[in-house]
């Protein structure tokens, strides 16, 4: 009786084990507050992985696409009837996350004889004005974060902090569109360069602890990072989506066209995509 909670946290532990490994081959996400919406990036083979929610709500995830659809669906389910018996502005990214889908994630997690979500969230609330933007991030244990300004999913805690310190390096507020879809793309690269590090031999890995600038080279030196993005986007599409505060209608929801991505890129990140 007395080995019971000693199995159930050893079964717990081997689950996180699984469940990290899953994610290290999977694309970052991106999403960062510019000066009139915000802007969901990511990365992907064929699978969409942004989504939209609620008129202001839009939702970004990395993990399993069976997994990632069904709560995706629970979702799109709950807003809708939280609108219908309340009203549109009881949707909030907020009461989705704690009262919503939190719990269902952190259920599926701790019962050990059933299947886990394989699946990390990305939630952005679009505010009524600037700096009232929202994210929250959802783990695979049902543990949430909020944020301003800017969040990340990647396969590790040290993976999403080594994107959001890039984001950060420059002031976020006021930045225009092609200035976050260029944060953002280079914060991707950031994402899925130290990514790939994690499955790198133990040599290799003891080389790049071993050379501090390596490593700050690899994180800041933009050509670095659009030549990182010449070789791994070529058979994948970059996937875009923003809230837009100065869209009319409710919906504040669009997906952009490669047209319009091709037209909002930097000079050179264009050429090195070319």
């Amino acid at each position: 009786m007395y080995e019971e909670p000693y199995k159930w946290v050893e079964a717990v532990g081997n689950r996180r084990q699984y469940l990290d490994e899953q994610f290290k081959q999977g694309s970052p996400v991106v999403a960062v507050a510019y000066e009139t919406g915000i802007l969901l990036l990511t990365v992907s083979k064929g699978t969409p992985k942004l989504y939209e929610i609620y008129d202001r709500l839009a939702l970004g995830g990395m993990g399993h696409p069976a997994d990632l659809e069904k709560l995706r669906f629970s979702l799109l389910e709950m807003a809708h009837v939280e609108g219908f018996n309340r009203s549109p502005s009881d949707v909030t990214g907020g009461r989705m996350v704690k009262y919503g889908i939190a719990p269902v994630i952190k259920q599926a997690f701790e019962e050990v004889f059933k299947a886990p979500f394989i699946v990390k969230i990305l939630l952005a609330e679009l505010g009524q004005k600037a700096g009232k933007d929202a994210f929250l991030t959802i783990n695979y244990d049902g543990t949430f974060e909020e944020g301003t300004h800017c969040a990340v999913l990647a396969a590790s805690p040290a993976v999403e902090q080594e994107m959001v310190t890039y984001l950060r390096q420059p002031p976020t507020e006021g930045w225009s569109l092609e200035q976050a879809i260029g944060a953002a793309v280079r914060a991707w690269a950031v994402g899925d360069r130290a990514q790939r590090r994690m499955s790198e031999d133990v040599r290799e890995n003891q080389e790049s602890k071993a050379d501090p600038t390596r490593a700050r080279d690899e994180k800041n030196d933009a050509a670095a990072l659009y030549s990182h993005l010449r070789e791994t986007v070529a058979e994948k599409t970059i996937e875009c989506a923003l809230l837009d505060r100065q869209q009319g209608g409710f919906s504040k929801y669009r997906a952009l066209t490669s047209d319009e991505l091709g037209r909002l890129l930097p000079r050179d990140m264009k050429a090195s995509l070319t």
